[in-house]
Parts: structure tokens; C-alpha cells; sequence
């Protein structure tokens, strides 16, 4: 089995906390979160359930980069391990008249899946997109049961990625920049009753009503706040250097500038993050 947990866990947690204090912009509360979640589910040997951890924010401010930087540590193929899970409501859900067919099928892959691996690692993109009650079907396999099914899972990990909840995490960091609390001060608790409001009490959310928020089932709600300019400008060089090219300045000022910023007076974070950086790189080269 392709995995990396049979090797130290201070080894793995040591280099993707380096690689989340390096790499991943603007996002000390992530960090903590996840650093959090990942080191308390490594040390136990014996966790009496899986570990299950959801990302929500705006568009490109890092809930992918760091799902896929946790895989890629945690399995030697990252991604494209067989032990690694990846679903898509759009891909894999696209039909809501179907949703009895999808329900069986999830349950059954995910549950055939821990037969063959119990370290296996199941992601759900684009929450905000899944048909509500949908996934309730994986509830059996997110408590602390010992066995579901006839499969021991309690070392699986779960993580749910979703950009509800984005606005209104935007918006409390705006009101708090308003009010001259800094953004490296922001707490979960100044974000957890706008993202609950947003994520799981909207009926369009893959969450409604679900008893994955009722029975208290997420361990860890990573919120990912929006970027700033000099965040962006991190982006760039960043995106510079991976393509090989030269980091001028003028460059990384004239690409962070032509990125769309809110509110309109104040122009104070990235419209898009830094999901529209590496596109807009060569119209200045």
C-alpha cells in the first residue's frame, strides 16, 4: 500500500507545515486548522473515527492547492494514488433525477474502497454544487463506529471543499478590517456563525438539512479568507519562478494590478485570488 503513515509522522508533519509556511499565501488560519487536524489524527494510532475536515472560501484562495498538498504528502502518487478518491458533482452527479443511483453507487465505492485501503483519503469538491441529501449516504462511515459494513475506516480522511460560505467569510474580514482588527488577528470563531449560516442552513447547499452538521460529524471548518494585493504579488512570483521565467518587477506589479479587486472604493482583496495569475503572466511578457 502506497501510503506515507507507515513512515514518522513528526517527518510528515514537519515538511507540510514547512510547506504550508512557504508556499500557501495569506492563510495563517488554514495553517493552524490543518496543521491541527492532521497532527492530533497522526498521533493517535488509534482514532476512534476518520478524520474529517471542510474548506470553504471564494475562488482561488488556496482550498485545492492545500487538499492537494495534504494528499501529496499523506500518499507517494498524491492524486493519482488508488487510494486517493476524488469526486465531482458535476462529473459524477450531474443528474438530480438519479439521485437514488448515485446514493447506492457512493456508498458502495466508498465502502469497497476501505475494504482494500483503511488509510484511503475521499475528496468532494465543489460542495456548494451536490444535490442536498446526496451525501448523508457516507454518514455511517464518518462517526466513531468501530465497523461499518463489515470495514474498519477510522483511519480514512474526509475532505469536503466548497466556495459557499465565501462571501460572507469576505465579508466579516472586510467588517473587521473596518473596524481596524488586523487579518492575522481574525479567529474561527469571528467566521464560524457566517459560514454556518451560509453553508448549512441554505437549501441550495450539498449540506442542507444533512446529518453530517447535526450529528457534528466535521472535525475541522477551514475557512480561507480573501487575498490581499501583496498577497497576489506573492502569487506571481511565484508563478514567475515555476514557469521558468524572470522575476521583474514591473512584471509582478503590472500582472498583480490587472486582477479585479473589492469593495469598489477601497480595491482591498482579489475578486478572484490567485486562481487568474498564471493566465494573465504572459500577457506581460
Amino acid at each position: 500500500m502506497t501510503t506515507r503513515f507507515s513512515k514518522s509522522w513528526f517527518h510528515f508533519v514537519s515538511g507540510l507545515e514547512f510547506d504550508l509556511a512557504t508556499n500557501l499565501v495569506g492563510q495563517p488560519l488554514v495553517r493552524q486548522q490543518v496543521m491541527k487536524g492532521v497532527r492530533e489524527f497522526l498521533e493517535n494510532p488509534n482514532p476512534v473515527k476518520p478524520l474529517v475536515m471542510s474548506f470553504h472560501g471564494s475562488t482561488g484562495t488556496g482550498k485545492t492547492y492545500v487538499s492537494s498538498m495534504l494528499i501529496r504528502y499523506l500518499f507517494q502518487k498524491g492524486l493519482q494514488s488508488p487510494y486517493v478518491h476524488h469526486f465531482s458533482p458535476i462529473v459524477h452527479f450531474p443528474h438530480a433525477e438519479q439521485i437514488q443511483q448515485y446514493k447506492e453507487s457512493l456508498k458502495h465505492w466508498i465502502q469497497g474502497n476501505l475494504t482494500n485501503c483503511g488509510r484511503s483519503a475521499f475528496l468532494f469538491d465543489e460542495m456548494d454544487k451536490m444535490h442536498p441529501g446526496l451525501i448523508d449516504v457516507i454518514i455511517p462511515f464518518l462517526g466513531p463506529s468501530w465497523v461499518v459494513y463489515g470495514t474498519n475506516y477510522r483511519k480514512a480522511i474526509f475532505i469536503f471543499i466548497s466556495n459557499a460560505g465565501g462571501e460572507q467569510i469576505n465579508n466579516v474580514t472586510l467588517a473587521l478590517w473596518r473596524a481596524r482588527k488586523d487579518r492575522e488577528e481574525i479567529s474561527l470563531q469571528d467566521l464560524e456563525p457566517a459560514i454556518s449560516k451560509a453553508v448549512f442552513e441554505n437549501p441550495q447547499s450539498g449540506f442542507w438539512k444533512s446529518g453530517i452538521i447535526n450529528e457534528h460529524l466535521i472535525d475541522f471548518v477551514v475557512p480561507f479568507l480573501p487575498l490581499k494585493h501583496h498577497h497576489i504579488k506573492q502569487c506571481v512570483v511565484s508563478e514567475l519562478v515555476q514557469q521558468g521565467l524572470e522575476v521583474r518587477p514591473s512584471v509582478v506589479q503590472e500582472v498583480a494590478d490587472s486582477i479585479p479587486y473589492f469593495p469598489e472604493e477601497e480595491k482591498l482583496f482579489s475578486s478572484t485570488g490567485c486562481k487568474t495569475v498564471a493566465s494573465r503572466i504572459s500577457f506581460f511578457f
